[in-house]
């Protein structure tokens, strides 16, 4: 789980501290990722270039080289979205996000629409609404559609191992949410909140969603989404 940022997925790690990297060892590998992105052949996939991109991004982040990650991020940003890398697209959003600019919360917008359009990996669909939850006030109603939507994607998408932790993962975060939303703490109370929120039925939040990224981007889309909805597989 490279995504989620909880104590939940730090692996082997006793704590957070010894997940963390030195910055010697960062700048080692960010300059491993410069060399590879020069050795690169002309005729070298587009998809293999943009990676490299985005793994220097997470590592310029982590180096607090936000502005730099930002430029080189934003700029492949249409590329990756023209030729349909919907993955390398959010990760893209997720960097830009992060980089903590002017418009990263915009960033963040168009990625979790990206990321619920389209069929990427779960683990970073619900990383980035879980950016939004921890952007919202304690008693938006934003934050709980958003905690719905990673229930709803995880259930959708996710197998296997990783379909266990992230819907543990996400029920968690639900009950989090219902706890800053409403003071909830006993199940059946949980229940009665859900159904009034009107968070078990995916043709009432997914629209909410909608508005909500409406407003966050102040309806400043940096793509054509009636374009891209044509793309989706069925």
């Amino acid at each position: 789980m490279k995504y989620l940022e909880s104590e939940t997925f730090l692996g082997d790690n006793e704590c957070s501290e010894d997940a963390i990297p030195s910055s010697k060892l960062l700048q080692i590998r960010l300059d491993e990722k410069d060399e590879q992105l020069a050795a690169l052949p002309a005729d070298a996939s587009l998809e293999s270039r943009l990676t490299l991109i985005l793994e220097r991004g997470y590592l310029q982040l982590d180096l607090d080289q936000n502005e730099a990650a930002w430029k080189a991020v934003q700029e492949m940003l249409p590329q990756a979205i023209d030729n349909e890398l919907w993955l390398q697209a959010v990760e893209a959003c997720d960097i830009l996000y992060q980089a903590e600019q002017a418009d990263s919360l915009k960033a963040l917008a168009q990625g979790i629409w990206l990321s619920v359009t389209f069929p990427i990996l779960p683990e970073l669909s619900v990383a980035m609404l879980q950016h939004l939850i921890d952007e919202t006030p304690d008693n938006s109603d934003g934050a709980a559609v958003a905690a719905a939507t990673a229930a709803y994607i995880v259930d959708l998408r996710a197998e296997g191992a990783e379909r266990k932790e992230l819907k543990f993962f996400t029920s968690q975060l639900l009950g989090e949410v219902a706890r800053r939303h409403s003071q909830v703490e006993e199940q059946e109370i949980f229940d009665f909140w859900v159904e009034r929120m009107e968070l078990d039925d995916p043709g009432k939040f997914l629209p909410r969603l909608a508005k909500v990224l409406d407003l966050v981007t102040e309806s400043d889309w940096w793509f054509d989404r009636d374009a891209l909805r044509a793309k989706i597989p069925h």
